[in-house]
Formats: structure tokens, C-alpha cells, sequence
């Protein structure tokens, strides 16, 4: 044979051999294998429906190791009306403390609008809110407690804002009449409302009061408002009689008479209390007054108190000298 041909015959042997082999590898039957590791039991997955238990063989080398499956066991909440009202009380509670105990929500000072005469310190010291938590502060409360203890405020507003602030807005009432007696005296304002004075004001038209003046009629409209001292038509007739006062002279109040004052020529003269026709009084007293002094009269009473029939009294030593030149 030729080379070529051997060639072949080793080829065509060397295939042969290998599909034997291949053969006999395939015919050949499997070992059986035997696990030194033993079972591991793996808890099953709690479940509605019980799940198909698995079992893990593993092979690591080493005897009396037991591998088990870690268990995660997640509560189950099922929402109700009495978990979800305690729910709510816990945070209610919780929001109720901090809104109390939290310095960014506590007060710390008013913020004063208007006034003047009363200072800023009294104002605090009534109300009280400095350092309190802004939530328990209660306007409508505060405006009845400032006008109950000072009633020269004839108005209170008060406004509470978060976080943490108070607006105050007072007037103050304006006095027109200063009051003596008994050897105190107290200012008024044109409503007839007495109140403590604080200062000094230039313009207020002095009295003194002879006798208690009757008290005025409350506001209807302001039920916090103090019961006047005086009354209304009494301080308009204090008014209108004021320019007509002599230098020197105080106006003063008698029960009996009315308002009246003490002419430094010798007399005293009485006008009541009625404010309606007090300008008219005025005209009648002073047209009597220029009639007395023409015929050179000096009376020790004029008496205009009713306008249409106006009287005046004189001295008695001259009501005697009369009686003793008519004999």
C-alpha cells in the first residue's frame, strides 16, 4: 500500500477505537451517592394554604452541621375603630403637650396700641399673658378683665396670633370735669363715667359738690361700661355754664339748687341742672344782673333755675332798713 493509504487505515482505526470507547462510557451504569450531611428540615412559610416542603441536600464536607431556614413572622394588623381612636388620642395628647410646653408658642410681651395716660406695665400686670403658651390665651376674657379694673378704658380689643403674639388696642376715656368732694376729687368724662385721675390736664372745668349728685343711666349698648357718677344732661349743663364762671370763681353743685357759683360782688347764683335750657337761664341771669347793678342792688341770692319766673333774695339788715323807712 502507499502511503496515502496507510494514512487512511490509522485514521479509519484511531475513529473505531474512539466510538468503542464512547460506547462503553455510555453502557457503563452510575455510582450511587450517599450524602454524609443529613437532612436539613426547613420550617414551611406560614401561609392560608400550606406550601409544598422542599428539601435541600448540601454537601459541605463537614459532619453535624444543621442549617435551617430563618423565619420572619410579620404581625397582621387588621384596622378597627378602637385602634384608630387610640391612635388619635396618643397624638392629640402629643400635639397638646408640645403646644404648651414649646417656648416658640409662649408669649413674651404685648403689643400695646393707643392709650397713653395708662402705662404699659399696668396693662401686663392685669392681663397676665406674659410667658403663657399662646393657646390658652383667651382675648374675650382679658378685654373683661382690663375694662373691669380700669373704666377710664372706655374700649379694649384684643387679638392672639401664632405663634406667639398679642395685640392689645385700648382708648382711653377723656376727662372734661374734675370733680371735688369730701376732700377727694376724681375725673369725668362726658358720659358722666368717674374715673381715677393720672396727670394733669389744663382744659377740665372744676366743681364742687356740695352734695352727692345723682348717678346716670348705664349704656345699654356697652354692658362693661361703669355706671356713670353723674348724669349726662348734668355734665352738658357743667359745660355750657363753664365760660360764664367769674374769674376767681368755682362752680359747685348743690342737691337743692342745681350748679351755681359764688359772685366774688356778693351773691350766689343757682342755674339747676337742666342742659335744654341753660342758654336761655344764662341770658335771664345776666339781663337780671344788669338790672340790679344799674339801681345799685346787691343781692345775697339770684335764683334762675326756672328761666320764667328767676327770683333773687337780699340781705336781711336791708329787708329790715326797707321795712323801717315804709313805717
Amino acid at each position: 500500500p502507499t502511503r496515502a493509504e496507510l494514512a487512511r487505515q490509522r485514521r479509519n482505526q484511531r475513529a473505531r477505537k474512539e466510538l468503542e470507547l464512547t460506547t462503553k462510557r455510555a453502557l457503563k451504569p452510575m455510582q450511587s451517592v450517599t450524602s454524609r450531611v443529613p437532612e436539613i428540615v426547613v420550617a414551611p412559610k406560614l401561609t392560608r394554604q400550606s406550601a409544598p416542603r422542599h428539601r435541600f441536600n448540601i454537601a459541605l464536607g463537614l459532619p453535624e452541621i444543621h442549617l435551617h431556614k430563618p423565619q420572619f413572622h410579620m404581625p397582621r394588623i387588621r384596622p378597627s375603630w378602637r385602634l384608630t381612636s387610640f391612635v388619635l388620642v396618643v397624638l392629640l395628647g402629643v400635639v397638646i403637650y408640645l403646644s404648651l410646653t414649646l417656648p416658640y408658642f409662649h408669649v413674651p410681651n404685648i403689643t400695646l396700641l393707643g392709650g397713653g395716660r395708662l402705662s404699659r406695665e399696668e396693662i401686663e400686670a392685669v392681663l397676665a399673658v406674659n410667658g403663657q403658651s399662646i393657646f390658652t390665651v383667651q382675648p374675650d376674657e382679658l378685654e373683661v378683665r382690663l375694662r373691669m379694673n380700669y373704666p377710664e378704658l372706655s374700649s379694649v380689643d384684643i387679638h392672639a396670633y401664632l405663634p406667639n403674639h398679642v395685640y392689645v388696642t385700648v382708648v382711653e376715656r377723656e376727662p372734661v370735669i374734675l370733680w371735688q368732694q369730701g376732700g377727694g376729687f376724681t375725673w369725668i368724662d362726658a358720659s358722666g363715667v368717674a374715673f381715677r385721675p393720672r396727670g394733669m390736664v389744663a382744659t377740665l372745668v372744676p366743681v364742687n359738690g356740695l352734695s352727692t349728685p345723682q348717678a346716670g343711666q348705664p349704656a345699654t349698648e356697652d354692658p362693661l361700661s361703669p355706671m356713670p357718677y353723674v348724669s349726662k344732661e348734668l355734665v352738658d349743663s357743667i359745660l355750657i355754664l363753664a365760660p360764664n364762671v367769674p374769674a376767681g370763681a368755682t362752680m359747685f353743685y348743690d342737691a337743692a339748687n342745681g350748679l351755681g357759683w359764688e359772685d366774688e360782688r356778693g351773691w350766689k347764683a343757682y342755674f339747676g341742672i337742666s342742659a335744654h335750657d341753660m342758654p336761655l337761664k344764662i341770658r335771664v341771669y345776666q339781663s337780671l344782673v344788669a338790672s340790679l347793678t344799674s339801681r345799685g342792688t346787691v343781692p345775697v341770692f339770684i335764683s334762675v333755675v326756672y328761666p320764667d319766673a328767676p327770683f333773687y333774695r337780699m340781705a336781711d339788715l336791708e329787708l329790715d332798713a326797707t321795712d323801717a323807712a315804709s313805717e
